[in-house]
């Protein structure tokens, strides 16, 4: 008779690379991925590259579940051969739901952190105006993802920020920046303009690497190592906003 055919799945790793123990508890179960995130993002997480060894700790979750909505968005434009190759397909059986999201699950968790938003009702107000005529009633899924972002900031991103005074070749080039975003309409939603800003700010202060002062953006106005492409957030968080915030760290006072 034929043999039966065989899968291999390779194990899961630590966020040190090490095995996954339950011994340990070093591992993450799949009550508390879905506590912070969609069953669909971790359908893609299993999906994807099953004899890898995968890394699986909470770090990974807001990626995989900005990647699983760009597999579903890419969905309806792909012809029949590509759609077989897209995961949502194998995620949903052929029938990919639609979304419509104003904003990444990345980019809002950056939103409840700048904000210090412990309520729907107060992100909300932030994306309405960004998106115009966007609510809970015609955004279910960001509604359902803002209850995420709010557990997930809480439990993971909240206790771990750690603000930093800026550097004076730093604080040079906040001070640009305060300038230039002044010089906008306050009412500015567009990410390129307001992203042109940063970059001629981080150049006005001489920066060989503009990367350290996106770095510097990070640590010292969000409190955190990595982050949001910046004009996306400022475009999301509000130029008022930003402005409140780069002069609280020019000042030194988002340092606890």
């Amino acid at each position: 008779g034929k043999p039966p055919e065989g899968f291999n799945y390779e194990l899961f790793l630590d966020q040190d690379g090490k095995k996954i123990s339950k011994s340990k508890g070093n591992g993450l179960t799949i009550e508390e991925w879905l506590a912070y995130a969609s069953p669909e993002s971790l359908s893609l997480y299993m999906f994807q590259a099953p004899k890898k060894a995968k890394r699986l700790y909470f770090d990974v979750i807001p990626k995989a579940v900005d990647e699983y909505y760009t597999f579903a968005s890419k969905f309806l434009g792909e012809d029949e051969g590509a759609r077989y190759k897209n995961p949502a397909w194998h995620i949903h059986g052929g029938t990919v739901p639609e979304y419509d999201l104003p904003v990444s699950f990345a980019l809002l968790l950056n939103l409840v952190s700048a904000a210090n938003a412990h309520d729907k009702e107060t992100l909300w107000g932030f994306v309405s105006r960004y998106a115009e005529g966007a609510n809970a009633e015609n955004h279910p899924e960001l509604d359902r993802l803002m209850d995420y972002a709010i557990r997930y900031y809480d439990d993971f991103v909240k206790p771990s920020k750690t603000y930093r005074l800026a550097e004076p070749q730093e604080k040079a080039a906040f001070e640009s920046l305060k300038l230039r975003l002044e010089a906008l309409d306050p009412k500015e939603h567009d990410p390129e303009v307001i992203m042109t800003e940063v970059y001629s700010a981080g150049k006005d202060a001489q920066f060989e690497n503009l990367r350290d002062w996106f770095g510097a953006c990070y640590e010292v106005l969000l409190g955190q190592s990595q982050g949001p492409r910046m004009g996306g957030f400022i475009a999301l968080y509000g130029i008022k906003e930003t402005l409140a915030l780069v002069e609280k760290a020019i000042a030194g006072e988002l340092v606890g």
